[in-house]
């Protein structure tokens, strides 16, 4: 069999997903449009039955996944409110996903872009509703908006945190708490169309995958939607079994390693010591300094690899210029923090394990970088705004879309200087359409407007411009982590319940990038057009 054509492949993340420039020579593979609701979707009735059936079955996956919670309890011996608390809440699942499918059992599997977007929001509204009961129900975190943050924030990868004392929880809650960084780091939704068939006939992977992984176009590694899902989550694995290996063998033990690999994988964040990653060895930071980097990567990047595509990999534009900013940040704050660290390998190793944290929005930290000089914090709030590379399990804008708008700046200057020449975008030698570049500047305004929206909201509280802003950006990217009173050495506890709204939203917009949760509140979604 040949190799596919070379392209960059859009799935989600932690944080989300971004734009598909394709390679290589010959046809392109097909993709979507830009990631809104177009006629194909509003011309039909809406499928409200399949609706309903998907969100029960993401429902009972939910219950299915919260078991392993429950094992740990177990074997820790916390059989009361945690084991309790689980069990409550699984039978709970188990009853509205059941009956949502008992309800739903001969829907029809048309379902077009309307509906993609739409069981991609309320699943991620409903899975955070349900999985934030366990917190609620066993009194370890007894505010239902505060559960609700810390799960939000789990799935979505942020690793914000309104707990003071971590170690606190109890085993069972803390690998939920963790746990949630797995599955929302490549996508519950991805998850169920590598396990659950479409059938014959169904069509409908597509626009889930579309709506999940919004961006200006979205493209298949291989060519069945269901087996590049299942090819995505065996590399998501293998990557995450590895990094479980590696820490194991550095004596992190099992269940530290466990929490951290599944909080490495989906550059998550959540830690189960108060101190983050701090009293760990070196070698242990230095394995989630190389693991979290290596989740930042483009996913098909790996695919090249295993297919032996050395060259195309290797020298991906959106590769080496996600490596590019990430080692010159790392030199640069390095040099910069040296007077506070005994010798320059000293101040290499916490910048290093730094920018690879935030730029990947992860959010584990070995320092209160919040002390570092100004230059370096106002590195780290950049990266903060770029974030990983689309294709991965990190957030932020994505270095595709930096990457986008660069070229595209460049080739209007050129365009504006000689008028009547040709001046295209290409990424990789292959021409990126207007319809990706226009929808990288719909992204952009969007996330301009929400961000000073959200800015606005969170200055109602009586707290500093640095604080406000940081924590916006560190929800709406999906980081964890800011500076000032939301530094890595603090917390989200202090925000008012408004504000703690404001920015699980900001979470999940961020995650989602943006376009499903808007769809989701316009009335035109809703509205049957014939």
């Amino acid at each position: 069999m040949s190799a596919p054509k070379r392209f960059l492949c859009i799935f989600p993340q932690g944080g989300g997903c971004a734009e598909t420039a394709f390679r290589g020579s010959g046809r392109s593979p097909k993709t979507s449009r830009a990631p809104y609701l177009t006629g194909e979707g509003l011309e039909n009735a809406m499928n409200k039955k399949m609706i309903g059936r998907l969100l029960g079955v993401l429902l009972l996956m939910e219950a299915a996944f919260m078991l392993p919670a429950a094992a740990v309890c177990f074997l820790y011996g916390e059989t009361g409110a945690p084991m309790r608390a689980f069990a409550a809440t699984i039978a709970l699942l188990a009853a509205v996903g059941g009956a949502a499918l008992s309800l739903c059992h001969d829907a029809s599997r048309d379902l077009y872009a309307r509906e993609g977007f739409i069981i991609v929001s309320l699943g991620w509204l409903l899975l955070s509703a349900f999985g934030a009961l366990p917190f609620t129900f066993s009194g370890e975190i007894p505010n239902y908006i505060d559960a609700l943050f810390e799960t939000i924030s789990g799935f979505t990868t942020t690793g914000a945190s309104i707990l003071t004392n971590v170690e606190g929880l109890s085993h069972g809650l803390l690998y939920w708490r963790s746990f949630t960084h797995w599955l929302g780091g490549m996508g519950m939704l991805v998850f169920l169309l590598a396990v659950v068939p479409s059938g014959k006939g169904g069509g409908y992977s597509i626009h889930i995958l579309r709506a999940e992984s919004p961006g200006p176009s979205v493209g298949k590694i291989v060519p069945r939607m269901r087996q590049t899902a299942s090819l995505l989550y065996k590399m998501y694995i293998a990557l995450t079994v590895l990094c479980a290996a590696f820490l194991l063998a550095g004596g992190m033990p099992l269940f530290d390693s466990l929490c951290t690999a599944f909080g490495t994988a989906g550059t998550g964040g959540f830690g189960i010591k108060n101190d983050s990653m701090a009293s760990y060895s070196p070698y242990l930071q230095n394995v989630c300094t190389v693991f979290m980097a290596l989740f930042g990567v483009n996913f098909s990047i790996y695919f090249l690899l295993l297919m032996r595509e050395w060259k195309a990999a290797l020298f991906d534009e959106e590769l080496l210029t996600y490596v590019g900013i990430m080692l010159g940040a790392m030199f640069l704050i390095a040099v910069d923090i040296l007077p506070r660290y005994a010798n320059f390998g000293e101040a290499f190793h916490h910048a290093s394990f730094t920018v690879s944290s935030v730029m990947t929005t992860t959010g584990f930290a070995t320092e209160d970088f919040n002390l570092w000089p100004q230059f370096s914090r106002s590195i780290l709030c950049v990266l903060m705004v770029i974030g990983a590379s689309a294709g991965s399990t990190g957030g932020g804008i994505k270095v595709a879309r930096v990457l986008l708008l660069l070229k595209h700046l460049a080739a209007e200057i050129r365009r504006m200087l000689r008028p009547r020449s040709v001046n295209v975008v290409r990424v990789n030698r292959r021409t990126v359409s207007d319809d990706v570049l226009r929808g990288v500047n719909i992204y952009m305004t969007a996330y301009a407007g929400i961000a000073v929206v959200s800015f606005l909201l969170l200055s109602l509280g009586d707290f500093s411009l640095e604080t406000n802003i940081t924590a916006m950006l560190a929800c709406f990217n999906n980081i964890g982590p800011g500076l000032d009173l939301v530094g890595p050495t603090s917390n989200y506890s202090l925000f008012s319940p408004l504000a703690k709204i404001v920015l699980s939203m900001d979470m999940l917009l961020g995650r989602l990038e943006i376009f499903p949760i808007l769809v989701l509140f316009s009335r035109y979604t809703w509205k049957r057009l014939r």
